[in-house]
């Protein structure tokens, strides 16, 4: 039986790392807000207590329901969570002599503490906070600290309760897995059974348990996500799943003939369609991104409608939906986080279509998709795509859309994204894509003046798409790439290379 662990959202920009981290131990992990109440208690094994922007000693404290939790279950609290156990239970939390942010290292651990246990001290850890912990709760004891905070971890005595100040969940506690193995396999006695077989196991039985022998429509797009949901669809209903590939005229040069050939060899219920003109015409004159994708969702939903029209009886619409696309178009803690972007695959659906949506892998993030592809025995080369935005290259064109603007971004895309697997460099990268600038640029070529456009060229590295870092691609493959285009894309005399990282940069442009 899968033992679960439950983590409360303070708002913290870290909670679903926390999750992440947790899941890499093959614990499965579900977040909610704080003050939900949409979750049982008594279902989980663990609780573990995000950070937050709020402090405790301002006048928007965030009081969790901790009656059913702190003392009955095992609770690791981090960071605000460790401040909200001190200051509400008989401690004391004020303000840091300066800002703690960033790399210490722990000067003292206590000796045979099951949390720090294979930790050594001067380990470095991630500090994030302006409160510190001055006094202890009752019948507390201090199990750790660094060089400048005394109370860097805690314990409460006769209870499975810990806190600490700083972040294990982030890259830089170079230790930070290893003490959520220790509270969660060692105190908490979770076994570790979730893995991509457990989760194909348990989705397929849900698929089953929701749709039983109603008809099902999925929009497929060639990416990993909508393919990995669509072979889990596939495993649990067979026939009854029904797969729509679009081509709105903004996927990459001849990718709809390809992909469409692949999932027909995949054995897949696929059927392609040619809406282009439909696509175009619906962003005909639009600049906007956020329009951009409002007009392109709208446009997806109405394609299959009326191809779900075409089949009779079709009672579910499916997605591909992954938790990076909901964390970043709804705040989910439900609090007023700003949305950075609109999915067109996130939300509902509008009221003149009958059908339920059913989302397979809305809880899992992009490095677990390809894991569980590759457990589902999907090709390697369709797993190992880079992920490409739902919207296309409708978002990688600055400005209004028009077909000679998709057919010289896709000519230009080609040759960059060729030269990266003939580089062997493709794999190295987590995504790349071009992007065509609202700009035009003086340059000269055969000894004439010319005023044409500009391209921009990223590449990133990352796991998730929540944070990503730019790719120091060789000069001499930049340098072959930049001729090439501009030699064989008409229109285009200038390209450039994107080295922003994100945060501060999102992966698009738009």
């Amino acid at each position: 039986m899968q033992q679960k662990v439950l983590i409360l959202d303070f708002g913290s920009q870290f909670t679903q790392l926390i999750a992440r981290r947790v899941r890499e131990l093959n614990i499965y992990s579900e977040i909610f807000p704080y003050n939900s109440k949409n979750y049982d208690v008594k279902n989980y094994k663990a609780v573990i207590l995000s950070g937050s922007p709020n402090s405790v000693r301002g006048n928007e404290v965030l009081h969790p329901e901790l009656s059913e939790i702190k003392g009955k279950k095992p609770v690791l609290a981090i960071c605000y969570g460790a401040q909200y156990l001190a200051h509400f239970f008989g401690g004391k939390v004020g303000q840091s002599n300066s800002r703690e942010y960033g790399r210490a290292y722990l000067s003292f651990i206590e000796k045979n503490n099951t949390l720090f246990q294979n930790i050594k001290e001067d380990s470095q850890v991630w500090m994030s906070h302006s409160d510190t912990i001055i006094t202890l709760p009752k019948n507390a004891k201090k199990i750790a600290s660094t060089k400048d905070v005394e109370n860097a971890a805690f314990k409460i005595e006769n209870e499975e309760t810990y806190a600490i100040q700083f972040h294990p969940e982030v890259y830089h506690s170079t230790d930070g897995k290893q003490l959520l193995e220790n509270f969660l396999v060692r105190i908490a006695k979770i076994t570790q059974n979730w893995t991509p077989d457990a989760f194909i196991e348990t989705t397929v039985k849900k698929l089953q348990e929701q749709i039983r022998k109603e008809k099902v429509v999925l929009g497929l797009s060639g990416g990993v996500d909508s393919t990995v949901a669509a072979v889990l669809l596939d495993k649990a209903i067979g026939q009854n799943l029904y797969c729509i590939f679009v081509d709105n005229g903004l996927l990459r040069k001849d990718e709809f003939k390809s992909v469409l050939m692949q999932y027909q060899n995949m054995g897949l219920n696929v059927k392609g369609v040619n809406a282009s003109a439909r696509f175009l015409s619906a962003l005909k004159g639009i600049s906007d991104p956020e329009k951009k994708r409002k007009a392109i969702g709208k446009t997806f939903i109405d394609v299959f409608d009326d191809e779900a029209k075409e089949i009779n009886d079709v009672k579910f619409l499916a997605q591909g939906t992954i938790y990076p696309d909901v964390i970043e178009s709804v705040s989910i803690s439900g609090g007023p986080s700003a949305t950075i972007k609109s999915h067109h695959n996130v939300g509902g659906l509008p009221d003149y279509m009958k059908l339920e949506i059913v989302e397979p892998l809305r809880m899992i993030f992009k490095d677990e998709v390809r894991r569980v592809g590759k457990s589902l025995g999907i090709d390697a080369t369709l797993l190992g795509r880079h992920p490409f935005p739902g919207p296309g290259l409708a978002i990688r064109i600055l400005g209004d859309i028009t077909q000679e603007k998709v057919s010289m971004l896709q000519k230009v895309d080609a040759i960059f994204i060729n030269g990266l697997k003939e580089w062997k460099l493709y794999n190295k990268v987590w995504q790349a894509g071009a992007i065509l600038l609202p700009i035009n640029s003086v340059g000269v070529m055969g000894d004439e003046r010319t005023y044409e456009k500009v391209v921009a060229l990223r590449a990133v590295s990352s796991t998730d798409g929540m944070t990503a870092d730019w790719v120091d691609l060789p000069y001499k493959f930049l340098q072959e790439i930049s001729n090439k285009i501009i030699n064989n894309v008409k229109g285009v005399n200038r390209v450039v290379y994107d080295i922003s990282s994100k945060p501060p940069a999102t992966i698009e442009w738009e």
